[in-house]
């Protein structure tokens, strides 16, 4: 029978576990959040070591002989789990994406609010979708998805696995891609309305050029876009909760 691991084995195995569950925790969806208190954030990540440790620790490296070798095994947990988080987390951002673009077409540009997601710049809607992502996502139990393809990344990028540069470049320029196709088909609706009413409006321009048209446009444009997003917003919700849903559940370890 085998021996025992020691205490110092433990603890390194340890220290790998904390290495890409905390990288990738910093970006999860709902975990990740700057709104969550660094404590919380480090309180979830030690909860979850003592939870993998025993089914990850057979397959973890032992501790290399130098510093060096140490230092590289954990920055390549660290860039795993970064690797895993961004994906998870282009999901949720295309719900801001979305709200940032409908800020736009219905003339809210000019209305900002600080967003982590989308920059200092971001509409009020943007921040508002931000934080409606994490909410769905931690209401409807999707975040378990993201934590449980962490929990079996290990079978698919083993500790000390190197991360391989094309095939990650390529995940994350095809979550990208459909993070912002999924933005654009939220978004459709209201950006319909803006085509219409400024076509309505150029129409409107020409038949009374002597009428000051677009400035009693723009206040139309964001009564009625206001108006159909409130109609609209429980079915975008909807369908970006399945859209996230079928995306986390093709992460890696799980798809």
């Amino acid at each position: 029978m085998a021996d025992p691991p020691s205490l110092a084995e433990i603890a390194f195995a340890a220290m790998l576990l904390i290495a890409r569950i905390g990288a990738c925790g910093m970006l999860l969806p709902g975990t990740g959040e700057a709104e969550i208190p660094a404590p919380i954030r480090l309180g979830l990540v030690l909860a979850l070591v003592p939870l993998l440790l025993p089914g990850a620790m057979p397959g973890l490296p032992p501790a290399p002989d130098s510093a060096a070798g140490t230092v590289l095994l954990l920055a390549g947990e660290m860039a795993i789990g970064i690797w895993l988080g961004m994906l998870a987390r282009l999901v949720s951002t295309a719900l801001a994406m979305a709200g940032q673009m409908i800020g736009s077409f219905i003339g809210l540009s000019a209305i900002f609010a600080p967003d982590p997601a989308m920059g200092a710049q971001g509409t009020a809607l943007s921040r508002m979708m931000s934080i409606g992502a994490a909410a769905l996502a931690l209401s409807s139990g999707l975040y378990a998805l993201p934590l449980r393809a962490l929990a079996e990344s290990y079978t698919v990028l083993p500790a000390g696995a190197v991360l391989g540069g094309d095939f990650a470049a390529a995940a994350m320029a095809e979550a990208g891609a459909a993070s912002l196709a999924l933005a654009l088909r939220l978004a459709a609706p209201l950006l319909l309305l803006a085509l219409l009413v400024q076509a309505a409006t150029g129409l409107l321009s020409r038949v009374a050029p002597q009428a000051q048209v677009f400035i009693l446009a723009a206040p139309a444009q964001t009564l009625a876009g206001l108006g159909l997003l409130a109609l609209l917003l429980p079915a975008i919700f909807t369908h970006w909760l399945d859209a996230a849903r079928a995306a986390w559940s093709l992460l890696p370890g799980l798809g």
